[in-house]
C-alpha cells in the first residue's frame, strides 16, 4: 500500500487521506465496467421524480436546467450543468425540477410513480418544456481481482465538472448508443461510462470532498470497509471487536493492518469521523443539536458539546451560526483532541 501522498486535513468535511498517483493509475488501469443502462429524465418545472432503490449504484448526470436531489438523511444536492451524483446503492431519491430551496418543503405530494433508473431509454415527467434535463442509469465497476468498486458507498458522491471536460457529449454518445442498439451497444455504452468514471477518479487527487478517502486504501479491502462502515455510519456504537468481526479478521490482524493504513488506532479515527460529520450536519442546519449528537454516536447533549468544543474550539450553536453568518472561518480542531477519549 502506498499512501506517501495522503494529506491530512483535520477541517471539516475536507479528506484526511488521499490515494497517491501510483495507486491512483493502478486503480484506473484496471477499472471495468460490467454493465451500464442509461435513461434520459426530462422533468418540467415544478415536477417530482421519485426514484425507486435498485440493487446497484445509480448515476445522475446534469445536462441541463436547475434542480434538486432529496435522500433521507442527507442534505439535499443542488444540480446544476455537469453535476454527476453517483448514489449508493438502496437508496431511495427524489429528483425536483426547482431552483428554490423552499420548494422542497412539498416533495412526496404529487410524485409521479417510482422510476427505475435506465429501465427506459426516455422518461419525461410533468406538463410542458423541460427546464431539468439528466442522463440517469444504473451501473456495476469493478478493480483488480473483480472486486466492486462503489459496493461499500454509502453517502453520495457529488462533483461538478464544465463544459471543457466534455462529459456531457460522452453521455449523450452513450444513450445515443443505448437509444440505437446497434450491434456492440454493451461494450460502447460500457466504454463511454468508463470514460466517466475515470474522469471522476482523477478527482481524487484534486477534490476537497471527503469521498476521496476511500480509495485511498483500496489495496487493503477489509480496511477499506470498516473505513466505510465508520465514515457512512458514525451513530452507531462501533468497537474494535464489532468492526474485526464485521471484515473477517482477528482483533489483533485488524488492529495492525488499520494502524499501517491509517497510522493511529480505530477509535481514535472514529472519533475524528465523528466531529467532521457533526460540523458537517451543524453546518447544513437541518437537525437540532440534539439530534446531530445522536447521528454522531452521542447520547449526551453535554457530552458531544465537550468534545466538539476541543475539536472545534467553539460549542456547536456557536459553531452552527458562525458557519450559517459566514462571518468566521471553520476553525480547526484542537491537535490534541485526537488522542484524547470521549465518553460515546
Amino acid at each position: 500500500m502506498n499512501l506517501s501522498n495522503k494529506r491530512f486535513l483535520d477541517v471539516a468535511g475536507e479528506p484526511f487521506w488521499r490515494i497517491s498517483r501510483k495507486d491512483l493509475d493502478k486503480l484506473m488501469t484496471t477499472l471495468d465496467i460490467t454493465f451500464v443502462r442509461l435513461s434520459q429524465c426530462l422533468l418540467a418545472a415544478g415536477a417530482h421524480l421519485a426514484v425507486a432503490r435498485v440493487d446497484a449504484c445509480t448515476i445522475h448526470y446534469c445536462l441541463r436546467g436547475v434542480g434538486f436531489i432529496l435522500m433521507d438523511g442527507e442534505s439535499p444536492i443542488r444540480l446544476t450543468p455537469h453535476t454527476l451524483v453517483i448514489v449508493p446503492p438502496g437508496r431511495a431519491m427524489s429528483i425536483v425540477a426547482t431552483e428554490r430551496p423552499t420548494a422542497l418543503r412539498n416533495v412526496g405530494k404529487g410524485s409521479v410513480g417510482l422510476f427505475v433508473p435506465g429501465s427506459s431509454y426516455r422518461h419525461t415527467v410533468g406538463d410542458g418544456r423541460p427546464t431539468l434535463v439528466l442522463a440517469c442509469g444504473t451501473f456495476r465497476a469493478t478493480y483488480g481481482p473483480a472486486l466492486d468498486l462503489f459496493a461499500s458507498l454509502a453517502a453520495p458522491i457529488v462533483e461538478t465538472f464544465n463544459v471543457n471536460d466534455q462529459l456531457d457529449q460522452v453521455i449523450a454518445c452513450a444513450l445515443a448508443e443505448l437509444v440505437a442498439q446497434d450491434v456492440g451497444v454493451g461494450p460502447m455504452s460500457a466504454a463511454l461510462l468508463k470514460v466517466v468514471l475515470l474522469a471522476l477518479l482523477r478527482r481524487c487527487l484534486v477534490s476537497t470532498k471527503a469521498w476521496v478517502e476511500r480509495f485511498a486504501i483500496l489495496s487493503d479491502p477489509p480496511i477499506a470497509r470498516a473505513f466505510a462502515e465508520m465514515a457512512s455510519r458514525p451513530s452507531l456504537p462501533h468497537t474494535v471487536k464489532s468492526l474485526s468481526h464485521a471484515v473477517g479478521l482477528s482483533r489483533s490482524a485488524f488492529m495492525s493492518r488499520f494502524s499501517a493504513a491509517f497510522g493511529e488506532a480505530p477509535m481514535s479515527l472514529l472519533r475524528r469521523l465523528r466531529m467532521r460529520h457533526a460540523a458537517d450536519l451543524l453546518s447544513a442546519n437541518a437537525l437540532s443539536i440534539d439530534q446531530v449528537a445522536l447521528n454522531v454516536g452521542y447520547q449526551s447533549r453535554s457530552s458531544f458539546t465537550r468534545s466538539f468544543r476541543r475539536y472545534y474550539g467553539s460549542d456547536p450553536s456557536e459553531y452552527r451560526s458562525n458557519a450559517q453568518s459566514e462571518r468566521s472561518p471553520r476553525a480547526a480542531p484542537a491537535k490534541d483532541a485526537i488522542e484524547q477519549s470521549d465518553a460515546a
